[in-house]
């Protein structure tokens, strides 16, 4: 279903008000998710549909009670979108998946792998990440279309399944933007929680909720919007990309104060060939590129993180450019321009 995504001129309101930001046809029932991976790592495609169908629920060990399953996470996300946000164009959640854990039913515990029949094997993913797209709540920065997201991620790895139910289940939930010409995830700290620790479903809707209730969309829109008013120049780019590379093997008593980018290596070479190649975000003519641009230069390089870190690093890389935006305002001085 396809809505409008122009904005309304003069008329913007805080995200957390009823009234949204565009007009346009607007639903409360699930269609279909954008097209476009926002993470790529080392992840496969999945549904919520297949996930609920196809894979095996963890359980603690010591008294084999379930723990809160992803399909249990991302339906419990999804049924509070649809009531905070009744009456906008809600897509149905898009799923990435990592690490997958096989196994096999009891009866096929000595058939060779090769004779396994598809009821006969078990399968799970250790990680998982979940965007909620709502195109109808939308808005407009330095030339590209932003949309309402809502996600999280779960990741068994950070769980402790060897205890019983009722111990620190661990979750990132989050509200943020997400660029409709790129997927780039746009996220800041106000509307990130990293480290979500609850025993039980109901805690986890109650920490979603409060989440997204809290949440100004506004304030970030104008934080991101914000951006495009400052520029480094070419020498600039390539010092802050040369000091981000020389951060890690900083004495301790000098990293004191910093905020780091957390990109890789890898990643940062990435954000160089876009710096000249990318259709969207690359440099000026003369070298020049405005804050917003390198921003997602770093949120796209950020989909090749591995899902436990992605949300994460996502945020950094607001933290890092607003800091950098600091930095060239003269509020304060910064390390990697300096």
């Amino acid at each position: 279903m396809e809505t409008s995504t122009k904005p309304v001129k003069g008329k913007k309101k805080p995200l957390n008000e009823t009234e949204p930001v565009i007009s346009g046809n607007v639903v409360d029932q699930p269609v279909e998710t954008s097209p476009g991976a926002f993470i790529s790592a080392n992840t496969v495609e999945s549904s919520l549909d297949q996930i609920q169908k196809e894979h095996v629920i963890p359980v603690f060990v010591k008294d084999n009670e379930p723990v809160i399953s992803h399909a249990d996470f991302i339906e419990c996300t999804q049924d509070i979108v649809r009531d905070i946000f009744h009456g906008e164009t809600i897509m149905k959640p898009a799923v990435r998946l990592s690490h997958e854990i096989k196994g096999r039913i009891p009866e096929a515990r000595n058939k060779p792998s090769k004779e396994l029949l598809d009821h006969e094997r078990t399968i799970y993913y250790e990680r998982m990440a979940f965007l909620i797209n709502i195109p109808s709540i939308a808005d407009e920065v330095g030339g590209n279309t932003l949309s309402l997201t809502i996600g999280g991620v779960k990741a068994y790895n950070l769980d402790n399944l060897y205890s019983k139910k009722g111990t620190d289940e661990h979750f990132k939930v989050f509200i943020g933007f997400q660029v409709k010409v790129c997927t780039n995830l746009c996220v800041w700290t106000d509307g990130f929680v990293g480290d979500l620790k609850v025993k039980n479903l109901d805690q986890l809707k109650a920490c979603i909720k409060t989440l997204l209730a809290n949440y100004n969309g506004q304030r970030q829109l104008e934080a991101l919007n914000s951006l495009n008013e400052y520029s480094l120049t070419e020498h600039q780019f390539a010092q802050l990309i040369g000091r981000c590379r020389m951060y890690n093997y900083l004495p301790s008593t000098q990293k004191a104060g910093l905020t780091p980018l957390l990109l890789n290596d890898t990643q940062l070479s990435s954000v160089v060939r876009d710096y000249y190649r990318d259709e969207s975000f690359c440099r000026m003519s003369d070298g020049n590129i405005n804050l917003w641009k390198l921003y997602n230069l770093f949120t796209s390089t950020n989909k090749s993180s591995y899902i436990d870190t992605f949300a994460d690093r996502s945020v950094n890389c607001f933290d890092f450019v607003s800091d950098v935006k600091n930095a060239l305002s003269g509020d304060w001085s910064s390390w990697f321009l300096s």
